[in-house]
Order: C-alpha cells, then structure tokens, then sequence
C-alpha cells in the first residue's frame, strides 16, 4: 500500500497529464506561467495514440514548454493499463513530491482507472464527469481507495467548469448545524441550469417578451456557434445534467446511496421527440426534422408566458423529498434563472437554513477550454 505526504514546504507536483485536446492543451499552458511553473514537474503526457514520459530511462527531457514536440516525436503507446503501478512505484521513492494523475479526457476507460491510481497513492485531478456519475460501485470504490492511501481526488471542474460549485457544496456539507436533533443536513435543496447549450437555447429561445425564433432555428445557430455537440440530441436529451446532479447529490450524505445506476437513475426529461430518438438519427437528420415540432415548444413556450413564466432546462435536487429531477421547468419571468443568465452561463442556486430565504448563488461562464482548465488549475493548487 503506497501512501503520499499531504503538504511539504517546496514540494513539486509530479504531473501524468492525459489527453491534451482543447482542455489538456490550454491547461499546460496555464501551467507554464512564470509564477505557477516551479510548482510542477511534468512527467508523462499522452493522447490517443502516442505518449512521453520522463520517468523512463533514456528519454529527452520533457516539461512544460517542450510537452507538444515530445509528444510529436514519441512512437511510444499511451499503455495507460501499466500507469497507476508505473507511477505507485516512483511515489514511494518520492514522499515528499507527490504524483497527480490528470484525466482531461471524456474517456471512460480512463475514468475506471481511477481506484487504481488511488491505491497507488497518486491523486486524481480530472474534468472528466463519467468516474463520480456512473455506477455506485465506482464511486464506492474511489472513496475507498482514496481513504486507504491519503491519495485525494478533486473534480471541481466536472460541473460548472471553473466555477466554485463543488466547492461551494462541499463547504456548506461541511459546516452544516449536525446539533439539532432529528434534522436535516443544513442544504436543503440546490436547483441549477447547468448546462451551457440549454442555457444558451432557452436564453434565446424563451424571454419575458416571448422570443421570436422558432426553437429548431434557435438550435440550429447553438450548433453553427458551437455550443451544442455535432449532434444536438446529445444536448437535448438531459444527460449531461443528469450526470452532474448524480455528482452533486453524492457529495450529500443523505443522498449518497440513492443513483445506483449513476445518471441513469435520475428522472430525466429528454427534449428530443421520440422519432428522432433513434441511434440512426445522425446530426443532419436531427436538424433537418427538428422544425417538424416547432409548434410543440412553441405551445410550451407561451402556456409559461401567459403566466408570467419563462422556460429553462434545471437541474434539482430536493434533499429533503430525496428528489434528484433534470427536466423543463417554468420560472417568474422575475426570478434570477429568467433575469440573470446571458449566453451560455451556468447558474446554482443552493437553498440552506442559513442561506434562507434568500438562496446562495453561484454564476458565470460554465462551459469553454479556459474556464474548464482553470477548474482543474484551481484543485491542483489545493495539492501543492
């Protein structure tokens, strides 16, 4: 069983930084700022199909300023199955400098790992949301690995990019009133548009002044602008927020045990018409027949407004009905998630006994390579 020191003055953070696409590659350039730079030593860099790593013998020198030409000229395989006891075996001959694994990929097989890293006491700093929202026996697993060798996983950046949000959560578990006998934990419920592309398509699609864009049109420019997936049904079903309320519904302790299938188990509204639900329908199709139920949201949209209401993809999650729901929901044309959001920002509302009757509320840019990267910048520094 390997185990790490949890702070040293002068220590240096060991990176294995997998996946360098948008997120990995604007990390490592963030990292390489002058006043962030000496507090990192890269040591191994992979994407799909080749790696680099300076801990094998006989190999160029690999850093911050130097990771895309290595990796360029490396034949070598990622191999990331041998990586957890490649990295376990140089953590015990360097306590003070700990290892950190960073996953900026979406990949689950990557995501499988994670137990392993762990018990090899190396910490896991990652965007990626299919670890701490899928199966609760990953999840157990995680927590229990990471509890055996003081190796930490942080995962800010899984919802809401670079925002506060798993932070903000885990401060206001942390410090909730225990003392009162018979009660609830002090967050009672968190209700939250967390999702950029749906932000952005109901931002525009429905105002306090009704919209004049019919919903297929609103869509289609959230695809040409680049905030929807190459297929927008990937988007429009849900399951990007249903993933981010299973991580934050486990980080309540009342709440922990309830997903077991993970995002799967969440009551989750999808937006995509049944007919064009099919594996079949590729992202062309989808735009092609979306007009085809124009006059379904068009209804939607105007049955809200005739009561004051505008419409905005939420997620919630009531701690004390034990109710975790990703779905279309109606909102006072008054109220922050209607007044509040532009483009596509990301908003939370988290409902306390002392944030009451006035919620705590975190907002701003949820989606994009440099907020997301500064999220894992951020959990980072937390190990340093």
């Amino acid at each position: 069983m390997a185990t790490i020191v949890t702070h040293a003055a002068n220590r240096v953070l060991n990176l294995a930084v997998i996946g360098v696409g948008l997120v990995g590659a604007e990390l490592l350039h963030q990292l390489s700022q002058p006043q962030l730079a000496s507090k990192f030593r890269l040591v191994f860099v992979s994407n799909s199909k080749h790696s680099v790593s300076s801990l094998a013998p006989n190999v160029h020198k690999l850093d911050l300023t130097n990771w895309k030409q290595a990796l360029s000229e490396s034949t070598a395989l990622p191999a990331l199955e041998h990586l957890p006891r490649i990295l376990g075996e140089f953590v015990t001959n360097d306590e003070k400098n700990p290892f950190v694994v960073v996953d900026n990929t979406s990949s689950e097989a990557v995501a499988l790992l994670y137990p392993k890293f762990l018990r090899a006491g190396v910490s896991v700093v990652t965007p990626n949301k299919k670890a701490f929202s899928g199966d609760l026996w990953l999840y157990d697993d995680i927590l229990a690995s990471s509890a055996l060798t003081g190796a930490k996983f942080l995962n800010e950046a899984t919802v809401g990019a670079g925002l506060p949000i798993i932070a903000t959560l885990k401060d206001l578990v942390a410090t909730g009133d225990k003392a009162r006998i018979n009660s609830l934990l002090e967050v009672k419920k968190i209700e939250g548009v967390l999702s950029g592309t749906l932000s952005y398509i109901f931002n525009e699609y429905s105002t306090s002044k009704g919209g004049s864009e019919s919903f297929s049109t609103v869509v289609r420019v959230a695809k040409e602008k680049g905030f929807t997936e190459p297929h927008p049904g990937d988007d429009l079903n849900g399951a990007d927020v249903a993933r981010k309320l299973t991580i934050l519904s486990r980080m309540i302790p009342s709440l922990r045990n309830n997903l077991h299938k993970g995002y799967e188990s969440v009551s989750t509204t999808s937006l995509v018409p049944d007919i064009l639900a099919s594996p079949e329908v590729t992202g062309t199709d989808f735009l092609q027949h979306l007009p085809d139920f124009d006059s379904h949201f068009a209804k939607m949209k105007d049955d809200a407004l005739k009561d004051g209401k505008v419409l905005r993809y939420a997620g919630v999650v009531d701690v004390e009905k034990g109710e975790i729901r990703a779905s279309l929901e109606q909102y006072p044309i008054d109220h922050p998630f209607a007044t509040s959001l532009g483009g596509s920002d990301n908003i939370i509302a988290f409902h306390t006994e002392r944030y009451s009757p006035r919620p705590l509320i975190v907002q701003g840019a949820g989606a994009g390579a440099a907020v997301t990267a500064m999220g894992v910048l951020s959990d980072l520094l937390k190990l340093c």
